[in-house]
């Protein structure tokens, strides 16, 4: 779910809210509310003809499975959420479509629990309402709101937000997947999660992390700040927990199939540091598979 008020997760011991590079530093995650100042224009343009009526902003949770999509963003090559979204919009508004902001691009397969996107519509509803029509508009598709709130016009889901969580996913036993395929990474051989914990603390704070990303990012900077970077077993279940202000294109699959190197045994942790102090994405690890990762939260 988003957090629209204060950060949900502290930063790390000594260091302050993360900014990546590029983006320009405002108030503190503490005195930042619900609708805090535009920092930077919307990567979409708006619809011919939106603005030139009074509208009302709205944002949205999103819970969605990434199974049967593109993507987020709308693709020619077929069906994405926010393609599905903005049908569904428009539904609610006399066919015309509105574009629906999303906070991050999530990828072919990527799961979200708590994506937040923001819209605005020339009709002022009531939140519940608006939220069980929109999902009735949905439905059969593996997309649900989970929450609306009504917010100020300068509100914007992807550059108002101060930090994004996500979790991936591995299923690390010996039979195969049922109800977890599709859901996590599958990883027969034993693997250690404590390993790959210890070895992932060198990777938190400030970092440039060219190894770590897409040679297809489109980032200006390779440099991020990685406020959290954990590694917890519970069972059969091996979750890789991180947040930061922002993250660059693969980076979070990329780090999650690094340090499986590492917890299998392939990797040392001196090697998943050097990796990182190579700035060669050719060091990096295997790239995990996207149906492990999960958009967590966002908060404002």
């Amino acid at each position: 779910m988003a957090t629209f008020q204060k950060a949900a997760a502290p930063p790390p011991p000594g260091g302050g809210r993360s900014i990546a590079a590029g983006e320009r530093e405002g108030a503190t995650p503490e005195s930042r509310d619900f609708t805090p100042p535009r920092t930077a224009a919307p990567s979409d343009p708006p619809p011919e003809g939106e603005g030139e009526r009074a509208t009302y902003r709205y944002a949205l949770t999103i819970e969605y499975d990434g199974s049967p999509f593109v993507g987020w963003q709308r693709q020619a090559n077929g069906a994405s959420v926010q393609q599905r979204l903005e049908e569904a919009v428009a539904a609610l508004e006399h066919g015309e479509r509105r574009v629906v902001h999303g906070a991050g691009r999530t990828d072919a397969g990527v799961h979200a629990l708590g994506q937040v996107g923001h819209v605005d519509l020339t009709r002022e509803w009531r939140e519940d309402r608006l939220r069980d029509a929109l999902n009735a508009h949905l439905r059969p598709d593996p997309i649900a709101v989970l929450e609306i709130r009504r917010v100020a016009e300068t509100f914007e889901a992807r550059f108002s937000a101060i930090r994004r969580h996500y979790r991936y996913v591995i299923d690390n036993r010996r039979a195969p997947l049922t109800l977890q395929r599709g859901r996590a990474w599958h990883v027969k051989r034993r693997i250690d999660a404590q390993a790959m914990h210890e070895a992932a603390q060198a990777l938190v704070g400030r970092h440039d992390f060219t190894t770590f990303r897409s040679t297809e990012c489109q980032a200006n900077s390779p440099v991020r700040t990685l406020e959290r970077l954990d590694v917890r077993r519970m069972g059969d279940i091996i979750e890789i927990v991180t947040c930061a202000r922002s993250f660059l294109h693969n980076q979070v699959r990329s780090l999650a199939g690094s340090l499986e190197q590492v917890g299998s045994g392939k990797w040392s942790a001196d090697d998943l540091r050097a990796a990182l102090e190579a700035k060669d994405r050719t060091r990096c690890g295997q790239v995990a598979p996207p149906h492990g990762l999960y958009l967590v939260a966002v908060d404002y």
